[in-house]
This record gives C-alpha cells, structure tokens and sequence, in this order.
C-alpha cells in the first residue's frame, strides 16, 4: 500500500544558468549544462517520497543514460520504482532550461518516452491505484492516459491530486470533476477558471463551480489559496520569505508535499501550509529533484 501514487512524466532536465534571457534570433553565453532528474511526475513523487511518504511511481522511461540518471534519482529519493516501465529503443523525455539570474526560468519538454505512457499501463495498475491513499496526476503525459486514470480513481475510490500543467485552454470536464485538489498557480487558475480579471480566490471559487472538488492556488513567495469543498473562502496560506536561487520544480515539490499530507489525513489548509514550507526550500538550491528537502531538513 501506497500513501501516494503518481502516474505522469519523467524527464531528465538539461539547465543552463544566463545573465539574462536571449530575445529572438540572439545568442548569450550561459554556464555549463547540467544534467539532473525531473519532469513533473517524477518530481513530484521524488518531493512526497523524501518527506517519508510511501510514494510508488507509474511512468516510462527510455533505456538509455537518462533514464538511468532518472531511476537513480527516485531510489535516492526512495520511491518504489517496480511501476516504471522502460521503453527499448526510446529516448527518456529531456527538458531544457534556462535559468535568469532571478532564479525564473523557462522550459521547453520534449516528451520522449512520455508519450508512450498509456490507457492499458494504467488499467494494468488498477490494484495499485486501489491501494494507494492518494493519486497525483499531470499533464506532461497523453490526456487520454490521465483520463484513464481517473476512471480507475472513481472506481476504486482513491482521491486525486490534479496538477494541470502544461495548462490547456480548456480541461476535460471529467479531469476537472475529479480532482480533491485541483493544484493551479495563478496564470493557470486565470486562464483555465475563464475569468481574465478578478483575483486568485475569484478564480479558485470559479474553478469549483465548475466542477473541481476542492482547489488550491499557488501564489510564489506569497504563498497560497486553499479551497475546501464546502468552504465560503479560501484559507489563505502566507509565503515563506528565503533568498531565491532556482524556482527550477518548486511547483512539484509543493505539489509532492501537499499530495504527502493528504494521504496523512490532514485537512487541505493544513497540507498547504506544510507544502509552501517544502516549495519554499526547494527554490534555496539549485534543480528540481536535487534542491527537495527531507523531513529533517524541513
């Protein structure tokens, strides 16, 4: 038995470091490329399992040197790798990075092995998903995947934390009615709530209207909105003030760590408030998976 279980993407992260963004058709210098462990699944699974959560992971990977770095990764974090399937002949999904001397970065994801993530590994997982106390899901793997996994969710009755990121323009009703969470920053509850003005906690009460169970709104270093079912407002979770490196994963790690305190049994307030502690150290160091704490260290 699992408290969580994520089904989504791997990617191993190839991230430069730049005094300023280059603007179209320029080229700047950057540091050396490093390589590390990321995509949203595995990050978020990396996140829960070294906070002591038992944490199992469902995604693809191909049997080259970066699905190796990524198998590495996940047993030094200490989730339980027996779901993940590697794919002969694949190449493992890769994101590039750019990192500005702010600590934002932008990223582009090429999907690699990720989108041979399919309906039928999930159905395969049903037990697994059975006995797991929460399901984390994404939306760097095919939608059809995720829907898969909801069905899977509704019928075993296992919670599911949805992270809808990339965002689309417009998410699937039944993905929608089925997250206890919905986990959006600010420009994802903007464009996905279909209000362009208004306020995170307008946004977040529109997403529930829509259908969403429960809803939490990242805010940065502001920290976040938390969402109840049948709450009237949103708890609102303050930031955590620290020096800001690499922002590289932090929306995982929070994610990682709020789908962690679930599983516990704590309220969804109580959860967010542990999860900007967990987002906010993680923007202290640099990369996604290497920069996430412990328990002790948190």
């Amino acid at each position: 038995m699992y408290d969580v279980l994520v089904v989504g993407s791997a990617n191993a992260d190839l991230t430069v470091r730049v005094d300023r963004r280059p603007g179209p058709g320029e080229t700047v210098l950057g540091t050396d490329l490093v390589e590390s462990a990321g995509g949203k699944g595995a990050n978020q699974a990396a996140a829960a399992a070294r906070l002591g959560a038992r944490t199992a992971l469902l995604a693809r990977v191909g049997d080259d040197a970066f699905g190796e770095l990524l198998l590495d990764a996940q047993r030094d974090a200490g989730t339980e790798l027996r779901h993940v399937l590697v794919e002969k002949g694949a190449r493992t999904g890769t994101a590039m990075i750019v990192v500005g001397p702010d600590g934002d970065n932008s990223i582009v994801v090429s999907p690699g092995a990720n989108a041979a993530l399919s309906p039928a590994d999930v159905t395969a997982a049903r037990e697994v998903i059975a006995a797991s106390a929460v399901l984390s899901l994404q939306l760097e793997v095919p939608e059809r995947t995720v829907r898969a996994a909801v069905a899977v969710a509704a019928e075993t009755g296992t919670r599911v934390v949805l992270n809808p990121s990339p965002a689309p323009e417009v998410l699937d009703p039944a993905l929608l009615a089925a997250a206890d969470p919905l986990v959006v920053n600010e420009h994802e509850a903007r464009r996905l709530s279909g209000l362009p003005d208004g306020d995170p906690g307008r946004w977040a009460a529109a997403l529930r209207d829509l259908g969403a169970r429960s809803v939490v709104v990242t805010l940065g270093a502001q920290g976040a909105l938390a969402l109840d079912a049948d709450a009237a407002e949103p708890a609102s979770v303050p930031g955590v003030e620290v020096e800001v490196v690499d922002t590289t994963g932090a929306g995982d790690a929070f994610t990682g760590a709020l789908a962690a305190r679930l599983a516990r049994g704590a309220s969804l307030a109580e959860a967010a408030r542990f999860a900007v502690r967990v987002g906010a150290a993680s923007v202290t160091r640099e990369g996604a998976q290497p920069s996430y704490p412990t328990a002790e260290e948190l």
